[in-house]
């Protein structure tokens, strides 16, 4: 028998073959004995999200990954500042009033971002490189703006107002000393890989931050380290995301 008041969130995006959000919540779910549980959706196409919400009419929550961000923000009903700014959306809170159902678009990728990267921005990093232009990016940069840094993107592919990594001269170096990389580059099991600038150019002052967090110390990492630069991953950005987006659906 089904419970009528177990709550149920989930992840949709396509494919879905590791995720975090799965274990991570079921998981709490089961240490605080909260009702809950948390499901994987793998969409093969957007249209089928209502076919989801019909058929679990306790559904409280989702989160959205690749390739959903920005293809689900023609069913929201409101979407807020920050996600409307990013253009992406991550977290959907679902509120059910009467017989309607609103769907709620927020951006936790943010939050997350903002929160474990505030306390390593000294007086001196106030530019910024953002190493792609993906939807990883796009929070990086709004997130970047919010704390009074100013962010600049690279890409392989020059664009306006888009630096290409043979742009990244020692002044632009210089000046730009936090450098997030939002691109997969190094991710496992591809841990060799790392974005092509010039690492010879990174000094103690420069904050090297990578969104990845899988391994622990990416190639990206372990050589602006050999430099003296400050370096971060990502994992601490995936749980602060992971606890805004709870927040959001228990507002």
């Amino acid at each position: 028998m089904a419970d009528k008041n177990e709550r149920i969130f989930g992840l949709i995006g396509y494919p879905l073959s590791h995720s975090f959000s799965k274990n991570y919540f079921n998981q709490k779910f089961q240490s605080e004995g909260i009702n809950a549980r948390y499901l994987n959706f793998e969409l093969p196409d957007i249209g089928d999200l209502m076919e989801v919400v019909a058929e679990y009419p306790n559904l409280c929550g989702l989160n959205v990954t690749i390739p959903y961000k920005e293809q689900v923000l023609p069913y929201l009903d409101s979407i807020d500042d920050n996600a409307k700014k990013i253009g992406a959306v991550n977290v959907i809170k679902i509120v059910h009033d009467n017989n309607n159902l609103k769907f709620k678009g927020y951006n936790s990728d943010i939050i997350g971002f903002m929160d474990s990267i505030r306390s390593l921005l000294t007086p001196e990093r106030k530019k910024a490189l953002v190493l792609g232009t993906g939807g990883a990016a796009k929070a990086v940069f709004q997130g970047l703006i919010n704390l009074g840094i100013e962010p600049t993107y690279v890409s392989r592919k020059a664009g306006e107002g888009i630096l290409t990594y043979k742009d990244l001269s020692p002044e632009i170096m210089e000046s730009h000393t936090v450098i997030v990389n939002t691109t997969p580059l190094g991710m496992y099991p591809h841990v060799e890989e790392c974005p092509d600038i010039p690492y010879n150019l990174l000094t103690p002052l420069h904050l090297c931050y990578d969104v990845v967090y899988n391994p622990e110390e990416t190639m990206f990492m372990k050589k602006a380290a050999e430099h003296g630069a400050e370096t971060k991953n990502g994992l601490e950005m995936l749980l602060l995301q992971a606890f805004a987006a709870w927040k959001i659906w228990n507002e």
